[in-house]
């Protein structure tokens, strides 16, 4: 029975990743032995699960099939085991996870050492970027997200909001003067900040009268990365718009200004985001509240 599971497991793994190679190095396998039990699996249930080219591979309308039935059966087999680990440490399996680096540092890694105390035969896999990872094709058990969401077929659950700072470095307002007002914004810098380079640059955003507003600002450094957006800043190249997370620190030693507070832009919304499923693992479950907590923590003390 458990060698069905692992081949199911295994399959389930190529199907996600379109690529035998791929999937023996997320499962610590060989490509060879990935190959000969999905091979294996095929003849067993006396059908073709795959269609194999030298650059793809791909489900056909059998392996499809088998796919949705057995991601549902290795879930509830998932959930059988549960129901028998009534001890934390009992809880066990690999979460793969997806949250921007700011995240990770700040509300995840300070208090990882004791959840996994807690939960010893817990594993994690941290994926750390700010790419927009693809949840279900690579594998990802739930992915942190802050922001607008617009993920089909993901579960959305807020856990909180992240209030927003525009800030300078004291250098850069010793050279262009402190900004009071938003006619004095032209004659400043932003850092702008896109997802793809190449893409149109960004704006600076504030909130009037419950409604949201845009300016136009000039700039010379456009980046794509969040340490390299706080780092831009720090080191005097423009003015950010930056979440707390990440910042409370450079505000407290005066590395960092807070300026026009009255022009702050909306919070923005943190969302835990994972696929949908009958039932979600005793694992992810904890998790899932573990880190709601974490954040909250983190977000009053930062108050």
């Amino acid at each position: 029975m458990q060698d069905k599971l692992q081949a199911l497991q295994i399959f389930i793994r190529v199907a996600q990743l379109g690529s035998f190679t791929k999937a023996g190095a997320s499962l610590g396998l060989s490509k060879t032995h990935v190959s000969n039990v999905v091979a294996q699996l095929e003849q067993h249930l006396g059908c073709r699960l795959l269609h194999r080219t030298t650059r793809s591979v791909r489900l056909t309308q059998d392996g499809q099939l088998c796919f949705d039935r057995s991601q549902l059966l290795l879930e509830e087999y998932q959930e059988l085991e549960n129901l028998f680990q009534l001890q934390a440490a009992q809880v066990s399996g690999v979460l793969r996870l997806d949250m921007s680096t700011g995240m990770a540092r700040y509300v995840l890694m300070p208090g990882l050492t004791a959840f996994l105390q807690q939960y010893p035969n817990i594993q994690l896999e941290l994926s750390s970027t700010d790419r927009k990872v693809d949840v279900v094709a690579e594998g990802f058990d739930c992915v942190i997200r802050v922001g607008s969401v617009d993920d089909d077929g993901l579960v959305a659950r807020r856990l909180a909001e992240l209030p927003m700072r525009n800030l300078a470095s004291p250098a850069y307002i010793e050279r262009y003067g402190m900004p009071h007002t938003l006619a004095d914004l032209s004659q400043h810098r932003l850092v702008h900040y896109v997802s793809v380079l190449g893409q149109q640059n960004s704006v600076f955003e504030y909130t009037e009268h419950g409604q949201h507003k845009t300016l136009a600002m000039q700039g010379v450094v456009t980046v794509n990365n969040a340490d390299a957006y706080n780092s831009a800043c720090l080191a005097g190249l423009g003015i950010i718009q930056a979440p707390v997370i990440g910042s409370v620190a450079h505000l407290d030693s005066g590395a960092l200004l807070d300026i026009l507070p009255q022009y702050r832009c909306a919070p923005m919304p943190v969302w835990l985001l994972y696929p949908h499923r009958r039932h979600l693992s005793r694992r992810l479950q904890l998790f899932m509240q573990w880190f709601e907590q974490q954040l909250q923590q983190y977000l009053q003390e930062c108050q």
